[in-house]
């Protein structure tokens, strides 16, 4: 695991800025142990992921400020960069005294897994709602409307949250390998979501892909490519891009 993690890492770390959200290497496999945490499963397309649950702190205030917290560091480690944030930045912003962050997280290491954590959390849990309504309307679901559903549900879901979206690719150098690991584990299940749909593609005949796997992020690293050049009140509308993306999808996997 060591070894798995550190090789992740690195090239985490040697990926230039300007390919920061193109990067297909970004997501792969891992496990981890959740040494202090409860666990809490989720399935998607009938696989499972055992994930880390951070401590909630309780007080009559704590549903109020918790989230302030959370908000103030993803704008300012969007900013600025984790790095160059200090927890006495995070308390200025929120309007509290630098001691009082403590009562909500033990350090800013967990603040930052935090904001990853709940990025995946409901990145994943968003696809999982799609993907029923989906199967509500289609039943059995059709593995090429499943994957047109895919590609405009990832484009829309990162597109409305800019901050999460870049802090999720850019802060992994800065996670401890226990916490690197433990996204890692997050990613791989909605990577594994994608990969089941192409799956059944193949196995129904209907896509012609040699390998599920290399598959999954090349569209993946596709899709991703849209937070880096797409702007509101452009050419394209929003809709239109993720038309002419669904089409390039397609495409690669029905050649």
């Amino acid at each position: 695991m060591h070894n798995q993690a550190a090789g992740y890492k690195q090239r985490v770390q040697t990926m230039r800025p300007g390919y920061a959200f193109s990067g297909g290497t970004f997501f792969g496999s891992g496990s981890f142990c959740a040494r202090k945490f409860a666990a809490r499963v989720f399935f998607l397309n009938k696989c499972s992921v055992t994930v880390p649950v951070m401590a909630r702190t309780q007080g009559s205030h704590s549903d109020i400020t918790g989230p302030r917290i959370r908000a103030a560091a993803l704008r300012l480690f969007a900013q600025h960069g984790y790095a160059a944030v200090s927890m006495r930045q995070i308390a200025k912003e929120v309007g509290v005294q630098a001691g009082a962050l403590y009562n909500y997280t033990p350090d800013k290491q967990s603040l930052l897994y935090t904001l990853m954590e709940g990025h995946m959390r409901e990145l994943l849990a968003a696809w999982g709602s799609e993907r029923a309504l989906g199967a509500d309307i289609q039943d059995p679901p059709d593995a090429m409307a499943q994957l047109e559903r895919f590609v405009r549900f990832h484009i829309g879901f990162h597109m409305q949250r800019p901050d999460a979206v870049f802090i999720a690719y850019m802060e992994l150098r800065n996670l401890t390998e226990e916490n690197f690991v433990a996204i890692e584990t997050w990613r791989r299940a909605y990577e594994d979501a994608l990969e089941s749909v192409l799956k059944q593609g193949v196995a129904a005949g209907q896509f012609t892909i040699p390998d599920t796997k290399i598959a999954t992020l090349a569209v993946i690293a596709m899709l991703n490519g849209v937070m880096t050049w797409y702007r509101s009140g452009g050419r394209l509308s929003l809709d239109e891009v993720e038309s002419v993306y669904w089409d390039m999808v397609r495409k690669s996997v029905t050649a």
